[in-house]
């Protein structure tokens, strides 16, 4: 993508601010932990691996001005700083596993200066993007070799370099599979009720003149019987160790349509969105936001007032229904549950 979507310069985040795309593209310029709580909670940045990396920042930000000499006292503000910013999209594991592994650092450090810890927060930080990078290349060339010259890809919300330090995932696989000289086709549905994929997976896909077609949400169904698809690929916000796959809204919905007109669905997503603390997709905590996002369309009131609202943000897609996920590491096919304890 030619447009970084998170970068840490002169003391502050500057991000992509995804709520004004594709209209424009404009910066946000990041300075205290309780600024990037809003930008996520608010999905200024979005996508696992993105809000991973921005809630790393958020946590050193937080933490890079607190005065004190007491390790006692600043691991106290360090853990409550990481309360905080955990609290702010429930769903995505790379957010919790940023701040387990920054957690891991501190402890590590703990008999050093306190700037000399403030300052291996700020070099793991920037480690966990380094990495992020190079897992979602790794991704991209792992899952392209899925990929076929002529293939028809249906992807859902937003897996691309806006999800990620700048790559993607499940759209890492499609621009990887495009520079091998593939030709391909990509359907984009269009995500609602917030627009992820005519918003912003259109956005990156015409940035890399790739064939896109948009499509509602709702005509996935008609569009397979009809043949225009044999690929179905999305990314994940958090998988269990059984292989159950949590993602935005709508990719339930995907999987089960696929497995009907026996079309292969694949997930791609790196190693650090498997949570090994979750058996089964049942134990994901699913993030329900706010009505007004259903209650409103571009700006304008849709529903009579009074009426009821379920907006959960995401689904959870069974391991049953996915045909292989898609990691850094290797392509992992079930059974699930041996496979995956094996690549982690």
């Amino acid at each position: 993508m030619p447009f970084a979507p998170i970068e840490w310069q002169n003391n502050k985040v500057k991000i992509i601010d995804q709520t004004s795309l594709p209209k424009k593209l404009s910066y946000l310029y990041i300075q205290t932990a309780e600024e990037m709580f809003d930008a996520i909670k608010t999905l200024k940045i979005r996508g696992a691996p993105a809000i991973g990396i921005a809630a790393a920042f958020g946590l050193y930000l937080g933490i890079k001005d607190y005065k004190t000499t007491s390790f006692k006292t600043f691991d106290k503000k360090f853990k409550d700083i990481i309360k905080y910013l955990s609290s702010c999209r429930p769903t995505a594991y790379n957010l919790f596993g940023a701040m387990e592994r920054l957690q891991d650092k501190v402890g590590q450090f703990k008999k050093y200066p306190i700037e000399t810890i403030k300052g291996a927060i700020l070099e793991e930080t920037l480690k966990i993007q380094m990495e992020d990078n190079k897992t979602c290349q790794s991704i991209g060339e792992k899952g392209a070799n899925l990929i076929k010259d002529a293939d028809a890809i249906l992807t859902h919300c937003n897996a691309g370099g806006l999800a990620t330090s700048g790559y993607g995932t499940a759209l890492a696989v499609i621009f990887k599979a495009k520079e091998q000289g593939k030709k391909i086709k990509v359907y984009v549905s269009e995500t609602r009720p917030l627009l992820q994929g005519a918003r912003l997976t259109c956005w990156e896909l015409a940035q890399e003149k790739i064939d896109t077609t948009l499509i509602c949400d709702n005509m996935a169904g008609e569009v397979m019987k009809e043949g225009k698809i044999n690929k179905v690929i999305v990314g994940a916000d958090r998988i269990a160790l059984n292989g159950d796959t949590a993602n935005k809204i709508g990719t339930y919905s995907l999987a089960v349509l696929a497995s009907f007109h026996n079309i292969p669905f694949y997930v791609a997503a790196p190693i650090s969105t498997f949570d090994p603390k979750i058996r089964t997709g049942e134990d994901i905590p699913i993030e329900q936001r706010d009505p007004g996002e259903i209650e409103n369309f571009a700006g304008k009131r849709i529903t009579p007032k009074g009426t009821k609202i379920y907006n959960p943000a995401f689904d959870v897609v069974p391991n049953s229904l996915i045909t292989c996920i898609i990691t850094e590491k290797k392509l992992v096919y079930p059974s699930y549950r041996k496979n995956i304890k094996k690549v982690l």
